[in-house]
């Protein structure tokens, strides 16, 4: 049996019969006025952080969401977009893409604004998703991307990237490790499928997602997920799992290299009210600028005791450098 029938066998059974502690449920519920969330979907709450941001979904956008769950990220894509067909929903599952159509008839009673026809589920695979070329202004995974191995993980982003619009953007939630992990970890089908022994460094994330040609990377949360202690798992020291949020943004790659947010800052303190440095970044005096970590370096590298710049916060709220 290879890792992804594992997988697949894993959730079935999550939708057959949820369960809570099953993988994530640290993905938080988004309060908004008039969207109730069903408690079945509470229960099948599979992810590992938020992929639904408002500044992402203005304008009525169309999306994507891949690895369905139980339905509850489609519902609250669905509150930004309400219109037949306006999100789809893809997953290998059969059964838990059944679990998401019962529970959207739980949601249409508990939302007046909600119809079904809002989302259209999909059986598809993530490594050929049924969806058009260009087609997306905003794709999301949740918790599903840790899973894959090296060359399946570059599918899967190859075909987010192939159904984006031009400047789309690919919103996650993943666990990352900075840790290295033994080979029995890491090939425990099991724990690959729980969303632990897939976990990547945050720069080798980053790198499978500007390979596949994203010219910008935002890092917008960064928080702590799961421990693999010696007493469970098969490892001789602790290991610390977090998970990251992120958006992948399918901007042109600039000609110096992706412009990637980890939440760096920068501040001018010096005695002129601004400083220029002639390559499209002012500083204006005692005001912070968020700037991408290549800009960072380019500051850095002027030399010059009055701006300060701040270490990566893994935090990245918008505006900047670029």
């Amino acid at each position: 049996m290879s890792y992804l029938e594992a997988t697949n066998n894993l959730y079935k059974e999550a939708a057959l019969t949820p369960d809570v502690g099953l993988c994530c449920t640290t993905n938080p519920i988004w309060e908004l006025p008039g969207l109730k969330i069903p408690k079945i979907m509470q229960e099948m709450n599979y992810g590992c952080g938020s992929t639904v941001n408002a500044r992402d979904l203005t304008n009525n956008p169309k999306m994507l969401y891949v690895g369905v769950g139980g339905g509850m990220e489609l519902l609250q894509f669905s509150y930004f977009n309400r219109q037949k067909g306006g999100v789809i929903g893809v997953d290998v599952v059969v059964e838990m893409l059944e679990a998401s159509r019962k529970n959207f008839k739980e949601a249409e009673v508990q939302n007046d604004w909600f119809k079904s026809n809002f989302v259209e589920l999909k059986k598809g695979d993530a490594m050929n998703l049924p969806v058009e070329d260009n087609s997306i202004d905003v794709a999301a995974q949740n918790c599903l991307f840790n899973i894959f191995k090296a060359e399946d993980l570059k599918k899967a982003i190859a075909e987010m990237y192939r159904v984006l619009k031009p400047h789309g953007r690919l919103v996650m939630s993943d666990p990352t490790c900075e840790q290295p992990m033994n080979d029995e970890l890491r090939n425990d089908d099991r724990l690959r499928a729980l969303c632990l022994s897939g976990s990547l460094p945050i720069a080798d994330y980053v790198k499978a997602l500007t390979d596949a040609g994203f010219g910008t990377i935002e890092i917008r949360a960064r928080k702590p997920y799961r421990i693999l202690d010696p007493k469970n798992y098969n490892t001789d020291e602790l290991i610390y799992i977090e998970s990251i949020e992120v958006a992948a943004i399918k901007d042109p790659m600039p000609e110096d290299g992706p412009c990637i947010f980890t939440g760096k800052a920068a501040i001018y303190f010096g005695d002129d009210d601004y400083v220029d440095d002639k390559k499209g970044h002012i500083l204006l005096k005692n005001q912070p600028l968020a700037i991408c970590d290549k800009t960072a370096g380019a500051l850095a590298s002027l030399g010059r005791d009055d701006i300060f710049i701040s270490d990566s916060t893994f935090h990245y709220d918008g505006g900047g450098c670029c």
